[in-house]
């Protein structure tokens, strides 16, 4: 089986519950076509460079799809379908990440840094 990493950035109007509910709803995608989702993460409401769509921030989502070519073309289909998916893009990888990712690493380490200012004041 092909493993394929697939992003998407959500309008940043949306709750975190309805990007939850994209994300399970994009998980389901990949089941109902003999694949599997082994990693889901959420990054957060973060700044785009630029605007997309009257859009200055967008809810980041990262799957890691273990699963054949179909379900790729099926979860892209029905994205471009749904209005609350800004952008995505979908990649083939060798293999995937162990652990969190390298975004997820950078909210840590911010979020350390963070706190080490905020002690030292």
């Amino acid at each position: 089986m092909a493993l394929y990493e697939h992003v998407f950035l959500a309008r940043q109007d949306l709750s975190q519950a309805q990007v939850d509910q994209l994300a399970a709803t994009a998980t389901e995608i990949v089941e109902a076509n003999e694949g599997k989702v082994t990693k889901t993460e959420t990054w957060g409401l973060k700044n785009l460079a630029y605007k997309i769509d009257r859009n200055r921030k967008a809810h980041f989502v990262m799957l890691n799809i273990e699963g054949p070519g179909s379900v790729v073309s099926e979860l892209e289909r029905q994205t471009r379908i749904n209005e609350d998916v800004i952008r995505y893009m979908t990649i083939r990888v060798e293999e995937h990440e162990e652990g969190p990712s390298v975004m997820m690493r950078k909210n840590e380490r911010d979020s350390k840094k963070r706190r080490d200012r905020e002690e030292r004041d």
